[in-house]
């Protein structure tokens, strides 16, 4: 379905096919049984793709077998939804020979975080395609109790609007411009934000919130990053700046990663909002993107439009 643009995937329904895909790191069989476990509870039927279990070194085998799988998924016309196993590493080497107009044909909801914020970049550029950043199915309770399985089900299974609340207790809470802004919302891992700058998958910020997100990397890196970007101008007009989790980003020094996030996205004029469970860390929660957003910084929420119909 399009709707201003936006390419809408149909809602997941008990009974459905959703095909389990490797697209960048390889992936530990256990965990994914456990996710098999979950999304059978919830009706679904999930098939693994024939590569989910392929090992090339740091990716889920070589490039070939990952976008096979990849376009296999997108052109079964009996698998109605696309779950990324884990992040990792290696959805941009695919990114290219994905079958965008498989795509447009027969949009699917692809969920995913953390290196998938490629594949879901090229998506938004190849096709419009809104889609749904939450975790994959290599399950890891540990880090995603009820509460964050939740989240997800809601943004497959439902066409509810979500809405995530700033939490105290995170580390990037103290990061806040208070505003409100309403935009599509955009983005993901900083990491693959700032790796798609020069590439066609840059997304154009205008008028957007921006999304962004980030485990085990230093403040001075993350500075990096958000310098790059602001260098870049891909900043120059967003409309706000969601914050979610900066999971393990601390080093030697004395300035922290919640220093550098205010910083360098304080000084944009627009309505920042840290403290966001949206990333790495414990009790990740899920939000579509490619959908429109409110960010209220003042009151500390972030409320999403679904990416399903």
């Amino acid at each position: 379905m399009i709707d201003d643009g936006v390419l809408r995937p149909p809602v997941l329904r008990p009974g459905d096919t959703v095909m389990l895909v490797s697209p960048s790191g390889p992936t530990r069989p256990e965990r994914v049984a456990r996710g098999v476990e979950l999304l059978t509870g919830w009706g679904l039927r999930p098939v693994l793709a024939p590569n989910a279990y392929a090992r090339r070194g740091y990716l889920a085998g070589a490039d070939e077998l990952r976008a096979a799988d990849l376009n296999a998924a997108f052109a079964d016309p009996e698998v109605r939804g696309v779950i990324c196993t884990r992040g990792g590493y290696g959805a941009q080497r695919v990114v290219d020979a994905v079958d965008m107009a498989a795509v447009r044909r027969d949009p699917k909801v692809v969920a995913g975080f953390s290196d998938i914020t490629a594949l879901q970049l090229a998506l938004w550029r190849g096709a419009r395609l809104a889609s749904v950043h939450g975790p994959g199915a290599a399950w890891l309770d540990e880090r995603t109790p009820p509460y964050s399985a939740e989240s997800l089900h809601a943004a497959l299974m439902t066409t509810e609007p979500v809405t995530v609340a700033a939490v105290p207790g995170e580390e990037t809470s103290g990061v806040r411009v208070p505003g409100s802004a309403t935009g599509t919302l955009l983005g993901g891992n900083l990491c693959l934000i700032a790796a798609s700058v020069g590439t066609a998958d840059m997304p154009d910020l205008t008028g957007a919130v921006l999304l962004v997100e980030d485990v085990q990397e230093p403040p001075y890196k993350v500075d990096r990053m958000l310098t790059q970007l602001r260098r870049a101008g891909a900043l120059r007009r967003v409309a706000g700046v969601a914050v979610g989790q900066f999971t393990d980003c601390a080093d030697s020094w004395d300035t922290t990663v919640a220093d550098v996030l205010a910083e360098r996205l304080g000084d944009l004029g627009v309505p920042v909002l840290g403290g966001l469970p949206i990333g790495h860390g414990h009790g990740q929660l899920t939000v579509p993107l490619g959908t429109r957003a409110t960010l209220d910084a003042t009151a500390g929420t972030l409320t999403v439009a679904p990416a399903v119909h």
